[in-house]
């Protein structure tokens, strides 16, 4: 393994530029992009990323006929012609589709270790990454580079229990992560289906029903024989409350409860664990 460089946190563009090798942000700079024949490229086949959005990609694909390509990818050779994408592969696929031939390209000389690091490490930063692909990044950064956890969240500029947290969903049945994968389950469901007795069947559950991450709570502590707690004297609930406590759970991918007395209350955030909690005051602290 490579010697650990600091400030990888900061992204693809300080990994680059600390290799000598920043590819420049606005394409419009033609002095520093070459352009290659579509044919001889091909993709990275260890980057993370396996599904892609034909809407999406339909979409740039038109903007591409009209402007062209606005920012070029970032390419390796290896070998006669022959060149390898390290970032950008969005970008290759829509133009492909667009009918063009040729694709504006920085080529940069990247051992097979940088190379599929830098690979890595561009694709777990995108925001529209599916959590299980983002998971199996950061496996391979600890794999196949001996990274620790902390290791990752530095390299890739995120907290630790959310590094964490998303390796647990590699612990999840095959059929569990596709529904994810799918985005027919949320982050947050696919925690409270990891509780569940069942989590195939639960998970099931869900995407044909559609239930809240609470709901899906309670379905996995029900699976269990566990019940919820009862109140003391029945009341009158406030649908709007429950509503809210849906989409805090949602957002926050913790069981959220809410109790309200008059114009006072209590807002309870409970963690399964010390990385939960870990996450749950650095945003306090944010």
């Amino acid at each position: 393994m490579t010697a650990r460089r600091a400030g990888l946190g900061r992204g693809l563009s300080a990994l680059l530029e600390e290799m000598g090798s920043a590819p420049p942000v606005p394409s419009s700079d033609a002095k520093s992009a070459s352009l290659l024949p579509i044919a001889s490229i091909s993709p990275n086949p260890n980057q993370p990323r396996r599904l892609f959005d034909e809407v999406a990609l339909t979409e740039l694909a038109d903007s591409i006929r009209i402007k062209g390509v606005l920012q070029p990818i970032l390419v390796r050779p290896v070998g006669e012609n022959r060149y390898e994408i390290v970032a950008g592969e969005r970008r290759w696929r829509a133009t492909q589709m667009a009918g063009l031939h040729e694709i504006p390209v920085v080529i940069r000389s990247f051992s097979d270790i940088d190379g599929f690091e830098a690979a890595i490490i561009e694709n777990v930063q995108r925001t529209d990454l599916n959590p299980i692909e983002e998971a199996q990044g950061y496996q391979r950064l600890m794999s196949d580079f001996g990274h620790t956890q902390e290791m990752v969240a530095s390299v890739t500029g995120k907290a630790r229990s959310h590094v964490a947290n998303l390796l647990r969903l590699l612990d999840l049945p095959e059929d569990v992560q596709t529904l994810v994968k799918m985005g027919l389950l949320s982050l947050g469901h696919a925690k409270a289906v990891m509780q569940a007795k069942d989590p195939s069947a639960l998970a099931k559950e869900i995407a044909a029903q559609g239930l809240t991450v609470r709901q899906a709570e309670e379905a996995a502590r029900k699976s269990q024989g566990i019940s919820a707690p009862k109140s003391s004297a029945p009341s009158r609930r406030d649908p709007e409350l429950d509503a809210l406590e849906s989409q805090l759970s949602e957002t926050l991918g913790l069981h959220v409860a809410i109790e309200a007395r008059g114009k006072r209350g209590t807002v309870t955030l409970r963690f399964s664990d010390l990385d939960q909690l870990d996450s749950i005051i650095a945003r306090l602290q944010a």
